[in-house]
């Protein structure tokens, strides 16, 4: 089963032809926009492009579709195409490149019987130190089939730190620093304040916007798409992607999170009352008190995006003075996920972090 198309980010892919049929194309590169824009599968399309026997040398404005490579690349199965995304944690903390290659493989298969259209990892899984190990190995590897090697890490922002990894996050900056003759990497997401200034300084970054309403529509028209958003009208469909194609395969673990965000964001707004009080109290309480990474990271991630439109939408309406104190507390709602790397307390966690933010934005 072959990727869906790529819908959209015309021009972004016109620059990115140009530089890589120029040799102007930077070596590490990271695509960062909105959560479901699209970036992965974006960055897969310069991985194929930069795969195809013809695309750079005949100046194409796509990949061939073809030649053996973008075959290989189009079923997410070229040996020199590499997909890197968030992942739970090998039972040996120590795998090796071939285990860590094989659960990557088996994942990808999923999302290539999914027909292309799956959910975001959920908060518990990671880009785990045994998973960067085995990159900075493949790196340094000939390519299989190709004359180059591509790797796209999805969510790089979910790489986690553990004690004791330092060599293996060094080899990774000196990787994106001074990347081996024919190899690119290209990492997205959708949270570049969460990246560590040190990979950001390396890479050469690439803004990708949300789609038009042209190229909603189109995606949408996509048969396989129709097929499995039969159940959900039109209108609704474009207002829960908000140029975000992403955003409508979430799955019911991210429309809960997103419910479980929105209450947390009227506790903070609430007015300075007793009430207000209580509201931040009962919504503390319903995120449980153990289980931090899981759903309740994906109660944050939720969060961040809401504080994101919130802060666009108050922008539009003038209301400056509210956009700022909103985006003040997106760093606080940062601070959280790292604590909830650790295992703590869901509901101690939130009621600090209800109590930072009420103090910023209640009226």
């Amino acid at each position: 089963m072959p990727f869906r198309p790529l819908y959209g980010h015309h021009a972004i892919r016109a620059r990115l032809k140009a530089a890589a049929c120029d040799g102007r194309l930077p070596a590490s590169l990271l695509l960062q926009g909105g959560l479901g824009v699209g970036k992965q599968r974006l960055a897969l399309w310069l991985g194929q492009y930069l795969l195809c026997e013809r695309a750079t040398r005949e100046r194409l404005a796509e990949p061939c579709g073809a030649c053996q490579h973008c075959r290989y690349s189009e079923r997410g199965m070229h040996p020199d195409l590499h997909w890197f995304f968030p992942r739970p944690r090998l039972k040996d903390g120590d795998a090796s490149a071939a285990e860590v290659k094989a659960d990557l493989a088996e994942a990808v298969a999923e999302r290539m019987e999914a027909e292309g259209l799956y959910a975001p990892p959920p908060g518990s899984e990671g880009i785990y130190v045994a998973t960067i190990r085995a990159l900075v190995t493949m790196a340094a590897s000939r390519p299989a089939m190709a004359a180059r090697t591509v790797f796209v890490v999805g969510d790089a922002e979910r790489m986690v730190s553990q004690e004791g990894a330092d060599q293996a996050a060094n080899a990774f900056l000196k990787l994106l620093e001074e990347p081996p003759s024919g190899v690119t990497l290209i990492l997205t997401t959708s949270e570049p304040g969460a990246l560590l200034p040190t990979i950001k300084s390396r890479v050469v970054s690439v803004r990708v916007p949300a789609l038009p309403r042209a190229d909603m529509e189109a995606f949408l028209s996509d048969a396989v798409v129709a097929r499995k958003l039969s159940r959900v009208p039109h209108d609704e469909q474009l207002a829960r992607a908000g140029g975000a194609p992403g955003a409508l395969f979430a799955g019911e673990s991210m429309s809960a999170a997103f419910a479980n965000a929105r209450l947390l964001l009227e506790a903070a707004i609430a007015p300075r009352t007793p009430d207000g009080v209580v509201l931040q109290v009962k919504a503390a309480a319903r995120q449980g008190v153990a289980g931090a990474r899981g759903a309740f990271s994906d109660t944050l991630e939720a969060l961040t995006q809401l504080l994101h439109a919130r802060t666009q939408q108050l922008v539009l309406a003038g209301r400056d003075i509210e956009a700022r104190r909103t985006a003040t507390v997106m760093p606080l709602v940062e601070a959280a996920k790292t604590k909830a790397q650790n295992n703590v307390s869901p509901n101690l966690l939130t009621a600090a972090l209800l109590r930072d933010m009420h103090r910023v934005m209640a009226p």
